[in-house]
């Protein structure tokens, strides 16, 4: 065999290892998740394989209690306001820690990155005794403030990436054609991070949905969040009826997930 031989025989053998590594990297994050779906349309009593055969009668279970709808109007409603909410306060958090010259901003950015970092039992715990005090707890106002205070991080993380792409001549030309501040913002600004404000409130949508740590801590009887009636449920029995659950939850994420990057496509 050639040098040149033996060189493209390496060169495919290390594509053919990397294309494995990447596949068992994938289906390492993704079976998890996967597995569930087909367990939701198990015609069986029990949660597990293999299947007794394919029924919806699970998802008629789900959708037929007033306690599962509930929780999932719960959480649906949450999470819209924790997105509104997380997505205003990370942008404007992310355009001012993005300003030159911002005194304490490292210190600044730690602390708003602070809930990333954190671990979710610490941030509830903390979160009880401040809102205990504040007599949010056992409310919908404080399961949502509760949710915003974890989603913001992400908003500010992808529009502060958004943001420092952005070209500070366009703004600098913008104010020498003595553009106001809040027409530059609108016109220049908003429109170029505009990808990063979708995936931050993205994020935000989605850590709100499958939020249970610090719901577990906040909520009263009247916050049943989807997820923490999945906890409770589990506590008693193993049903189809939380793989139906999970199922929602996933065709909720996968759906925002798709309509993201098409309009992102779209968008160019």
């Amino acid at each position: 065999m050639t040098t040149s031989g033996k060189t493209t025989a390496t060169a495919r053998l290390g594509s053919a290892l990397l294309a494995l590594a990447a596949a068992l990297v994938l289906a390492f994050l993704m079976l998890p998740i996967l597995v569930i779906v087909p367990l939701s349309f198990n015609a069986g009593r029990y949660l597990g394989f293999p299947l007794e055969g394919l029924s919806l009668r699970w998802y008629a279970d789900f959708f037929g209690s007033p306690v599962w709808r509930g929780a999932l109007g719960n959480s649906l409603v949450i999470a819209l306001a924790t997105t509104a909410l997380a997505t205003v306060l990370g942008t404007a958090a992310a355009l001012g820690l993005a300003r030159p010259g911002l005194p304490g901003r490292r210190l600044m950015q730690g602390l708003v990155l602070a809930p990333l970092i954190a671990p979710a039992v610490i941030v509830g715990v903390g979160m009880y005794f401040v809102f205990s005090t504040l007599q949010l707890t056992h409310t919908l106002p404080g399961l949502v403030l509760a949710h915003t205070a974890l989603a913001v991080p992400f908003v500010v993380v992808t529009v502060g990436a958004a943001h420092a792409g952005l070209d500070a001549r366009l703004l600098r030309a913008a104010a020498s054609m003595g553009a106001p501040p809040w027409l530059a913002f609108r016109k220049i600004t908003l429109p170029l991070i505009a990808p990063g404000v979708a995936s931050g409130a993205l994020f935000a949508f989605t850590t709100s949905l499958d939020e249970i740590v610090v719901t577990l801590f906040l909520a009263g009887p009247g916050q049943r969040t989807l997820p923490r009636e999945m906890f409770s449920a589990a506590r008693e029995a193993l049903t189809p009826t939380i793989a139906a659950a999970a199922t929602v939850l996933i065709a909720f994420s996968s759906a925002l997930l798709a309509a993201f990057l098409f309009f992102r496509r779209r968008g160019g």
